[in-house]
């Protein structure tokens, strides 16, 4: 189904001004040493990136070092549910081993684990209009019925729940906090499809690289229905939330973000660059003329935006 972008864009513009980000990082039990090593560092890299952020409302990792559990998970959640505004923004990032029986995706936590059915019900209590859940566990493509959302960004390691072989994804997702190349369009601003496309692009590489058959294939919704796809664009529809969400912000954008000076100016900086992008998705249904001028128009108030912020 094809969104009306000029809804879409509606309620991305009410919810950009005065959002605070809020990230919630849960790492599951490891069961190897191997892996408590592997997802510990991923968890840090994450808050290492997200420390020159400082206009993050709350970044919260817990499990990092033995694996979180089903009490410090609800914990963790009511804060959320406490501090998150609707205007906000919330992210929540599960790193780990999943598990999925045909029925339900389960989440390893350190005692009973969490199925995506009753941590859908916990994520609902957050007020938050945008959302954006990253799954880098095994079998993730299984939480996907259960997680998708109207409003909400979902991305998933695996295709489906049947993928059960332990994953890289989260690796490279994690890779996206620290490495420049995740920002493709050099906006300063790593946004959730950036992240995601990057992830994917270094997880396909990995296994050509090894000479391996791929055991894992990222996908992503952000249309509150159906299932994910590989690669969202016009197409199917796929990824104009994703590509309106910021992850973090890099350099001068990290510098502004935390100054209350340019706070607006950088707001409406995002408010323009989701314009450009949504023109971009209704190209082929206007006319060459009309995209120019519109196009022209909008990258003209970008580059005037941009340089107040440089002031």
């Amino acid at each position: 189904m094809r969104l009306c972008w000029s809804v879409v864009l509606g309620l991305l513009l009410s919810a950009v001004a005065g959002a605070r980000p809020m990230v919630l990082t849960v790492v599951g039990v490891p069961g190897e040493e191997d892996y408590r090593v592997r997802f510990e560092g991923w968890a840090q890299q994450i808050e290492r990136g997200l420390a020159k952020n400082p206009g993050n409302a709350l970044v919260k990792t817990i499990g990092a070092k033995s694996g979180a559990t089903r009490k410090e998970l609800d914990a963790a959640i009511d804060e959320a549910a406490r501090t998150v505004t609707p205007e906000d923004t919330f992210t929540l990032i599960l790193i780990g081993h999943g598990s999925y029986d045909s029925v339900d995706y389960k989440f390893n936590l350190k005692g009973p684990d969490i199925s995506s059915t009753q941590l859908a019900v916990l994520l609902d209590r957050i007020r938050a209009e945008r959302q954006l859940i990253v799954n880098t566990t095994s079998c993730s493509g299984g939480s996907l019925t259960a997680l998708v959302k109207p409003k909400r960004v979902v991305m998933a390691a695996t295709r489906t729940g049947t993928q059960k072989n332990a994953t890289v994804f989260g690796r490279y997702f994690a890779d996206a906090f620290s490495d420049p190349a995740s920002d493709t369009d050099k906006n300063e601003t790593v946004s959730a499809l950036e992240a995601f496309q990057y992830a994917q692009r270094r997880t396909v590489e990995y296994f050509e690289q090894e000479k391996r058959i791929a055991t894992e294939q990222s996908v992503l919704n952000d249309i509150g229905q159906g299932g994910g796809v590989r690669d969202p664009g016009r197409d199917n529809g796929q990824g104009l939330l994703a590509a309106a969400f910021p992850v973090m912000r890099l350099g001068d954008a990290a510098t502004a973000a935390a100054d209350p000076g340019k706070a607006d100016l950088l707001r409406r900086k995002d408010i323009l660059e989701q314009q450009i992008d949504r023109l971009k998705y209704e190209k082929e249904s206007i006319s060459p003329a009309d995209y120019r001028q519109r196009m022209n128009a909008l990258l003209l108030t970008l580059a005037r935006t941009q340089a107040d912020i440089d002031k």
